[in-house]
């Protein structure tokens, strides 16, 4: 496994990819905004940690070129702004989680591990319903870049369609048993996701049933 973690504040950049490789991920480091850039659209690391408040480029402005560029690698914003606000935003943006400072390293790299525990999700199989066409390989929907977070919930939506899907099952499914997301997350990426539906015209909408949860549905 091979991450990017770009951090301006070095001995605090040294301590983490101490431990991250102690764990058995390489990290690449990057020490301000336009050389983390410059890496992260390389599309070669399994997952890109973002400090937001960075020197040259922030963290929030490497995460939109990204996004803008296509690049699906899962991202995960570390920021001493905690407010709920400043993370929805962010996940809006297309980080996949959030975690604020100060932290432990153990809980970086249960979240990392946790975007990443399942390699084999995204393969070359593709999914359909109604007219949508998900391809798991390129994590695109009717050929819209998506991250890896959207993919996986698109997938789940799309494999059980017309059914009731909860926040506590998306949570775990996504998330996984660490249960590193928050009920923010779920509606956030569903508000993102319905975005998208429209933007490629979907006959298919996810419609909220209140106090139960989502469904995907074309009727």
């Amino acid at each position: 496994m091979r991450v990017l973690y770009v951090e301006d504040e070095q001995f605090l950049a040294e301590a983490v990819k101490h431990n991250l490789e102690k764990d058995g991920i390489s990290v690449d480091l990057a020490n301000d905004g336009k050389e983390g850039l410059e890496k992260a659209l390389q599309s070669i690391y399994d997952c890109v940690i973002l400090d937001i408040m960075l020197p040259k480029l922030s963290g929030t402005d490497i995460l939109k070129r990204m996004r803008e560029k296509k690049v699906g690698t899962p991202v995960i914003m570390l920021s001493a702004l905690s407010e709920v606000e400043s993370k929805i935003s962010h996940l809006n943006h297309g980080a996949d989680d959030y975690l604020s400072k100060p932290f432990k390293t153990a809980e970086l790299v249960a979240r990392i591990k946790a975007l990443l525990r399942r390699p084999n999700i995204i393969n070359i199989t593709k999914l359909k319903y109604s007219n949508l066409v998900l391809d798991k390989s390129t994590m695109s929907l009717n050929g819209e870049q998506l991250t890896a977070k959207e993919s996986e919930i698109i997938a789940e939506f799309i494999q059980s369609p017309e059914k009731l899907i909860n926040k506590e099952y998306l949570l775990a499914k996504v998330w996984g048993e660490e249960g590193v997301g928050e009920d923010n997350y779920i509606e956030s990426y569903i508000s993102r996701i319905r975005k998208l539906l429209k933007k490629v015209k979907s006959k298919a909408k996810i419609i909220t049933i209140r106090n139960l949860g989502y469904k995907l549905t074309d009727k």
